[in-house]
């Protein structure tokens, strides 16, 4: 899918649909936060949140006190969702529109963050863009979460195809420049009910 295409797909998600209308919704995003934490991430750390959308992941980073997070996403409907959310305190996190395959860091980070962006990207060449943008925007020894459907998850989200891994599938399309830390599943709970399985991945920036 094209940058313009993919753009124009979540803005119309995100312009039609509630916060709590789509699959992915969390109203604390638990699995992320325990993981964040285990990495022994700081109130310093510089966090980036790859397709964070109307996530409220930020809301919590926020409360325990992190000062340089930033939320990225295709879509300005979704940050700005989440901006009117937070109200006075979004101006305590950064927000960038912006597609995390092209995307030109303009710092690195101590802790990168995607769940449920990466699995969209099923073109290898828009999964070799990310993957320059990770070495790009990730400090060496800094860590990685990434979090796709499992194997056994769902083919398709929002209308969308998307790549199911393990974590040594993940791990083999990071590169060697990522080393695998731990992986863990995770069972999500969509607002009407179903389960979807992820897997959520933390890699060590090696080189």
């Amino acid at each position: 899918m094209a940058d313009d295409s993919r753009q124009a797909h979540w803005e119309n998600v995100y312009t039609s649909k509630r916060e709590h209308e789509v699959s992915w919704f969390q109203d604390s995003p638990a699995p992320s936060l325990a993981l964040i934490a285990e990495t022994g991430a700081a109130p310093n750390s510089a966090i980036v949140d790859i397709g964070g959308g109307a996530s409220r992941l930020v809301d919590h980073l926020i409360d325990q006190g992190f000062c340089d997070v930033t939320v990225l996403d295709l879509s300005a409907a979704a940050l700005d969702a989440a901006k009117a959310r937070l109200g006075e305190r979004a101006s305590r996190a950064h927000w960038l529109v912006a597609d995390a395959t092209t995307w030109a860091p303009s710092q690195t980070y101590d802790i990168w963050h995607d769940r449920a962006a990466f699995h969209f990207l099923t073109d290898e060449r828009d999964r070799a863009g990310y993957i320059a943008r990770l070495e790009q925007g990730l400090k060496i020894g800094a860590h990685a979460i990434i979090a796709t459907f499992a194997l056994d998850g769902p083919e398709k989200c929002s209308g969308l195809p998307v790549m199911r891994y393990d974590a040594a599938g993940l791990a083999e399309t990071l590169g060697s420049g990522f080393r695998l830390q731990q992986s863990r599943r995770d069972e999500h709970a969509t607002p009407w009910g179903s389960q979807q399985r992820f897997l959520f991945s933390v890699f060590e920036r090696v080189e």
